[in-house]
């Protein structure tokens, strides 16, 4: 991967806005069990984070992908996911779907104000039956005239606390499994929609995660995204931006994680000599590292392949999967490492090590990306 200058300056900016504005009130936020959306976002917007590959007619800067790796680099080196993770949910979760497919009215209404950061988007795909089953979920939006009557419940929504505006994924037809779906723009304020509880989470504490519920909402049908019946295909392009950032965090995130913990074995002292000293420890880190390295060179290539304009559904799979399962373990050998200071609550390596648990759960659980790669490789559903 070769990044221009452009790219490293962008790299320096994120780094000092996650300095600025985030880094000084992340254990503040962890305590609360929420961070202010409303007043961290416009703050991203105006370095121009919020909205990189989109069109600049809507706010967007118009960039190419290699920045969103960057971004999301950056973003993971932040010691809380919770923080990284709603940030991900706002420019590449909630808002493809609608920049690729919504009309203008839909874009002008609530794309312009998700870029901008006057607008918290999150994205309702999750039931409490349908989780990696996508195609299984039964939250039914009924046509009435030139509006859509929306009944169910949405599980385990980022940011559904305080999002402006859902990207739902309901159920419009009574075609069986993934057909007759589609994705409707329901802003929260709509009379029937409810936050029926923030959940209390194992990691991710700062990032607000919502139950919702859908007692005959009203909405237009003009706020549907793109063609009536099509929801699950492009739902699972958006799958696809979402696991590549949540890949490209990951990385960010085991790189700060091993740099940390090779500072402190080196500084730690234990029986006469620092830990740093220790020929296993030495050995387990510098094979983390390079199995690390190797991640993040095949995340550099889905990138430029995605560039390219090529079908990375298959990269995508393997860089979601293989971050999922290292990060697990990096962290725990940092704690490990970090020992009884590890375990402790004050040391960030106790909360990276509860944070690090989600990837392999969120956006497409382990199996399903086995089960995606299986489907690809030819062997029978």
């Amino acid at each position: 991967m070769t990044f221009t200058e452009d790219h490293e300056i962008f790299r320096t900016t994120v780094r000092g806005v996650i300095e600025r504005y985030v880094l000084p009130y992340v254990d503040e936020w962890e305590e609360r069990g929420i961070f202010p959306a409303h007043e961290l976002f416009p703050q991203l917007a105006d370095a121009g984070l919020l909205g990189l590959e989109y069109d600049v007619a809507y706010g967007g800067q118009g960039a190419d992908h290699l920045y969103t790796l960057v971004l999301g680099e950056e973003l993971g080196r932040i010691p809380s996911m919770g923080v990284f993770t709603a940030v991900a949910v706002q420019t590449d979760m909630a808002t493809p779907s609608l920049h690729q497919h919504g009309s203008h009215a839909l874009k002008e209404r609530f794309l312009r104000p998700a870029l901008e950061g006057r607008a918290v988007a999150a994205i309702a795909v999750t039931e409490p039956e349908a989780g990696s089953d996508v195609a299984g979920l039964r939250t039914r939006a009924v046509r009435d005239g030139d509006n859509w009557i929306i009944n169910g419940s949405k599980l385990y929504i980022t940011n559904g606390v305080q999002a402006d505006w859902l990207c739902l994924l309901a159920r419009t037809s009574d075609e069986g499994g993934s057909r007759g779906m589609s994705q409707i723009i329901v802003p929260t304020s709509t009379p029937g929609l409810q936050v029926s509880r923030s959940l209390r989470k194992v990691g991710n504490k700062a990032s607000d995660t919502a139950e919702l519920s859908f007692v005959d909402v009203r909405v237009p049908v003009a706020n549907t995204i793109g063609e009536i019946g099509r929801g699950f295909s492009q739902q699972m392009r958006q799958f696809q931006h979402e696991r590549m950032i949540g890949a490209y965090m990951a990385v960010g995130g085991m790189l700060e994680a091993l740099a940390r913990t090779r500072r402190f074995v080196c500084d730690r002292r234990a029986f006469g000599k620092s830990l740093g000293h220790n020929q296993y420890i030495q050995y387990r880190l510098a094979e983390l590292s390079a199995e690390l390295d190797l991640l993040r060179a095949y995340t550099h290539a889905c990138a430029e392949a995605f560039v390219r304009g090529e079908d990375t559904q298959r990269q995508t799979a393997i860089c979601k999967l293989k971050a999922a399962r290292l990060q697990r373990e990096i962290a725990d050998w940092c704690l490990q490492f970090h020992g009884g200071q590890g375990y402790m609550e004050e040391n960030w390596t106790a909360r990276y090590f509860r944070d690090a648990r989600l990837l392999s759960i969120g956006g497409g659980a382990d199996e399903i990306m086995l089960r995606t790669l299986a489907r690809l490789d030819g062997l029978p559903a």
